[in-house]
C-alpha cells in the first residue's frame, strides 16, 4: 500500500500536469469565447431584436419572431439570394469534386517535373480572395478583359461575318451571355444571364485543393490491388470504378463536405466583381447578409438571416454524412 506522502505527491504532480495543459490551451479558449462562441451568442439575442448601431443612441427593441417571418414573406430579395446561391452550390461543386479528381489522377504520375505541376496547380490556393477576385476582374472585363480580347483576334482572324465564327461564338453568348447587341464577344459578368456562370467558371481555379487531397488519397491505395485486377484481366475502367473510386470515396466525402459549407459561404466574388449585379444575379446570401447588417444596419434581421444559413448548411452536411453509409467505402470495415 502506498503511504500518504506519496498520495499526495501524486495528487501534487496531477494538479500541476492539469494547471499545465489550461495553462497552454488558455489562448485557444479565450480567443474562442471572444472571437467565436461571444458573437455567436450575441447574434442569437440579436436575431429576435431590432437594432441600428448606426444610431447615436443604439436601441435594442425585442420584437420575437418578426424577423424571421420577414425573410419568408417580406423580403424578395431573401429567396433570390438563396437561389443564387443555390445554383452556384449545384454546379460548382460537381464541377470542384470532378476536376479535383481528374487532376489528381493526371498528376499521379512518375514523370520528370511533376513536383513543379503540382506545384503550380496547387499555388492558387496560396492567394486571397481579394487578389485572385481582382485577377479575374480583369479577365472577365467585356472590353479591356485578356480573355475577350483574345478571342476578337480569333474572330478577325476568322472573319466576323463568317459562319465558323458565329459557330464558335454561340455557345459562349448562351452561357455567358453578349457583350452587346452587334457583338460577337461574351458579356461575362457584365451580362445577367452570364455573370453567375461566369463565377461558377471561376471557382474551377481553386482545384488545386481538392486536387491535392484528392492525390494524397490517390498515393494511399496499395498498388497490390491493381497488380491483382491486372492478373484478373481488368482493364483500366474496371479498375477505376471498381477499385479507385470505392477507396477513394472517404476522400471524395470530405471533399464534398467541405464544398458544400464554402460554396454557402460564397461573398469575395460577389462583393468585389459584381457587386450583387447585374440585377441582382450574383447577390449571393452571405452578400445580402452582409449588406443588411452594414449598409442598411439592419443588425437584427441580418443575424436572423446568419443564423439561418447556419441551419441550411448544418443540415445539408448532416444529409451527406448520413448518405455516406450507402457511399463510402472504409477499408477498416472489411477487416
Amino acid at each position: 500500500m502506498r503511504e500518504p506522502n506519496a498520495y499526495r505527491r501524486l495528487s501534487r504532480k496531477r494538479v500541476r500536469e492539469a494547471a499545465s495543459g489550461y495553462l497552454f490551451i488558455a489562448p485557444w479558449a479565450a480567443g474562442f469565447l471572444l472571437f467565436t462562441l461571444g458573437p455567436m451568442m450575441a447574434s442569437a439575442v440579436l436575431s429576435f431584436c431590432r437594432y441600428d448601431p448606426s444610431a447615436v443612441r443604439g436601441t435594442l427593441e425585442w420584437v420575437g419572431l418578426s424577423n424571421y417571418a420577414r425573410m419568408f414573406s417580406g423580403d424578395p430579395l431573401f429567396w433570390k439570394s438563396l437561389s443564387v446561391t443555390l445554383r452556384y452550390s449545384l454546379i460548382s461543386i460537381p464541377l470542384q469534386l470532378s476536376g479535383g479528381l481528374a487532376l489528381a489522377l493526371l498528376l499521379n504520375r512518375h514523370v520528370r517535373g511533376i513536383a513543379l505541376y503540382r506545384t503550380a496547380f496547387y499555388l492558387p490556393m496560396v492567394l486571397g480572395g481579394v487578389a485572385i477576385s481582382l485577377l479575374w476582374l480583369w479577365l472577365f472585363s467585356p472590353s479591356q478583359g485578356l480573355i475577350n480580347i483574345g478571342l476578337a483576334k480569333v474572330f478577325d482572324f476568322l472573319g466576323q461575318d463568317s459562319a465558323m465564327a458565329h459557330l464558335l461564338a454561340w455557345p459562349l453568348q448562351a452561357v455567358f451571355g453578349k457583350a452587346d447587341a452587334d457583338s460577337l464577344l461574351p458579356g461575362w459578368i457584365s451580362s445577367e444571364r452570364g455573370a453567375l456562370n461566369s463565377l461558377i467558371l471561376m471557382s474551377c481555379w481553386t482545384l488545386g485543393g481538392s486536387m491535392i487531397i484528392n492525390l494524397a488519397g490517390l498515393q494511399a491505395i496499395p498498388k497490390t490491388y491493381y497488380e491483382a485486377a491486372e492478373i484478373d484481366g481488368a482493364g483500366r475502367w474496371t479498375q477505376f470504378w471498381r477499385i479507385t473510386i470505392p477507396l477513394l470515396s472517404p476522400t471524395i466525402f470530405f471533399n464534398l463536405v467541405m464544398g458544400v459549407i464554402g460554396s454557402f459561404q460564397v461573398f469575395t466574388q460577389g462583393l468585389i466583381m459584381t457587386a450583387g449585379g447585374p440585377n441582382n444575379s450574383t447577390c449571393f446570401y452571405v452578400l445580402n447578409t452582409y449588406r443588411n447588417a452594414f449598409e442598411f444596419f439592419r443588425m437584427g434581421y441580418a443575424s436572423a438571416l446568419a443564423w439561418f444559413l447556419f441551419v441550411i448548411i448544418l443540415s445539408l452536411t448532416l444529409l451527406v454524412v448520413r448518405s455516406s453509409s450507402l457511399w463510402v467505402f472504409y477499408e477498416a470495415q472489411r477487416r
